[in-house]
């Protein structure tokens, strides 16, 4: 009896502490919702209301009023989705090179590979810019998607994810005269797609905002904006403090593809972490 109830009394605080910590993450969202349905008196009022008396679903109308804000929305799922499937095939590739494969410099490549996730993104910004001008991309949906193609991390996550697919199964399909694109494509990919959708979710919802290089790569093509860049324009347009809460709907429009692509593959995402390990580098 005196087992049984410790154990109670472990569950209720280790769920007491999940769900504060839950709730602590899920509030700016929360309030995210509940002011885009305010009014400017309520979002303005001191001191701050956290639900409306009545939701102004008009919000939403006023900003898709505004501004193109499907266009922008299209524009963010072409650039991101395009994104997330190039970088998916090309760390599965280079994943299945480094994980299952012997060549001469392999650890050093590798090494070299791991290295460029240590710079940040914006030491490339000016190189990427002149190449792409001088190549004639500037202004096009291919300079805000072939810099981001590749992607050292994901190199990384799919080897450590392919080095657990048993050599043997690769070795029988070698044996019964697969090619190396046929045992990449019917035996690596299929079994890796928990690591690529992981993979794949991370790169949409960095694409997804990505707001630095899409301000500069498409600046005199307004028909190319993304969607955090439209949010940047939205807040110009209105201004004021005032109409600061319908900037907030904007912002609710924004986030709820990425919520949406979440729950749709969440399955494939915690199987993935699990599934992924980090040892042999």
């Amino acid at each position: 009896m005196r087992r049984q109830t410790s154990k109670r009394i472990i569950s209720v605080i280790k769920y007491s502490v999940i769900s504060v910590i839950g709730f602590i993450m899920v509030y700016p969202f929360l309030w995210l919702l509940s002011a885009s349905l305010m009014t400017v008196r309520e979002f303005i009022s001191v001191p701050p209301k956290l639900v409306p008396d009545v939701p102004q679903w008009g919000n939403y109308t006023a900003v898709l009023q505004r501004v193109p804000f499907f266009r922008y929305l299209l524009n963010s799922l072409v650039v991101a989705t395009s994104i997330s499937l190039l970088v998916a095939f090309t760390s599965a590739l280079g994943g299945y090179v480094f994980a299952k494969m012997d060549f001469t410099g392999k650890k050093t490549l590798f090494r070299f590979i791991l290295a460029t996730m240590m710079f940040p993104n914006f030491l490339f910004l000016i190189p990427n810019f002149f190449l792409l001008t001088r190549i004639g991309w500037v202004d096009t949906y291919l300079a805000l998607i072939m810099p981001f193609a590749v992607s050292g991390y994901g190199i990384f996550l799919l080897r450590q994810f392919i080095m657990n697919i048993p050599s043997e199964l690769i070795e029988c399909a070698r044996i019964d005269g697969a090619s190396q694109f046929r045992i990449f494509v019917q035996i690596i990919i299929p079994l890796s797609l928990p690591a690529m959708a992981t993979l794949v979710l991370l790169t949409f919802v960095a694409q997804w905002n990505n707001f630095l290089w899409p301000m500069i790569i498409t600046s005199f093509t307004p028909s190319l904006t993304t969607i955090p860049v439209g949010i940047a324009k939205l807040n110009l347009s209105f201004g004021s403090l005032a109409n600061q809460h319908l900037v907030l709907a904007g912002m609710v429009i924004q986030v709820l593809p990425v919520i949406l692509l979440f729950l749709f593959l969440q399955r494939y995402y915690v199987k993935g972490i699990v599934m992924t390990g980090f040892g042999g580098i």
